[in-house]
């Protein structure tokens, strides 16, 4: 079961766009994510990859929790809406649910749930 300060601290920081500080403190080595019904990225080093592809598209990305979070055992969800701002063209808001498995206080699992048309530009 995840703790509660580690799951604030994985917001606190994600909040911040601290967004690679959170994979490195917050996500297994061996962390799996998968984006709706894709197919997964697998390991820790895949992860901060794809992360910083991300933010070089988009300088810019304002983060924040929609509370409550939901903690049932090992299974955490929470609701993020983002918005991100690329160096030149519409500003892109999402809104998703990430759905997360934690072993103790590290994310092995998550997958996240939202609609792929709010990132159109």
């Amino acid at each position: 079961m995840p703790s509660r300060e580690a799951i604030e601290g994985l917001i606190s920081l994600v909040e911040q766009s601290r967004f690679i500080d959170g994979l490195e403190q917050f996500y297994a080595e061996d962390a799996t994510t998968t984006e709706n019904m894709g197919e997964p990225r697998r390991g820790r080093e895949q992860l901060i990859a794809n992360e910083r592809g991300v933010m070089a598209a988009f300088p810019t990305i304002h983060s924040r929790c929609v509370r409550p979070i939901f903690v049932e055992g090992d299974r955490a969800v929470i609701r993020w809406q983002f918005e991100f701002v690329p160096a030149s063209g519409p500003v892109r808001r999402m809104d998703e649910l990430a759905y997360q498995l934690w072993r103790d206080d590290r994310i092995v699992e998550e997958r996240f749930f939202y609609d792929p048309a709010q990132m159109r530009g």
